[in-house]
């Protein structure tokens, strides 16, 4: 009792739910439009065909990615699962445009807490496809892993994933 209330002790959960971070049209990682993501090289995950330009975190835990074209995001949970949202394909050669991110690299986030925004239209015009992959890209430390929902997506309230870490 008193390790819990001096926070001495404390393990840290090996489950973990992945909740949609954009709100849209799940599509399963084999479909996504993209060898790297299909074929799963950077890892296991899902992808978004969105249905609106609000990204919002899957998780609580820490941003340790931003990157400078504002196109994906990387965040880590206090278990070492890290994940991954690439908004839309090929939308690195946008250089940001049409993209607003609301983070920092550490800054701590919980579930629901707005990421980015983007412009679904511009994405459309400019890249490649607006289905944006979620990936968790240290794949080795999963145990299992079961997909909840493969419909239609809330962002920060569909439960997609269900995983376990070693």
């Amino acid at each position: 009792m008193f390790k819990k209330m001096f926070g001495k002790g404390e393990e840290v959960s090996k489950q973990i739910e992945i909740k949609a971070p954009i709100t849209g049209k799940y599509v399963a990682i084999e479909d996504i439009p993209d060898p790297v993501f299909a074929q799963k090289m950077m890892g296991e995950g899902f992808g978004i065909a969105p249905s609106e330009g609000i990204v919002v975190s899957p998780i609580d835990g820490e941003i340790v990615n931003v990157f400078p074209t504002k196109h994906a995001i990387g965040i880590k949970a206090s278990n070492g699962l890290e994940i991954l949202i690439h908004v839309g394909l090929e939308t690195v050669a946008m250089k940001g445009e049409g993209f607003d991110t609301k983070v920092n690299a550490g800054d701590k986030v919980k579930v629901g807490d707005e990421l980015l925004t983007f412009d679904i239209n511009l994405i459309e015009q400019k890249a490649s496809s607006v289905i944006s992959p979620v990936i968790i890209t240290n794949s080795d430390v999963i145990n299992t892993l079961d997909t909840l929902n493969n419909g239609d997506l809330v962002r920060g309230e569909s439960t997609v994933l269900s995983i376990s870490v070693n």
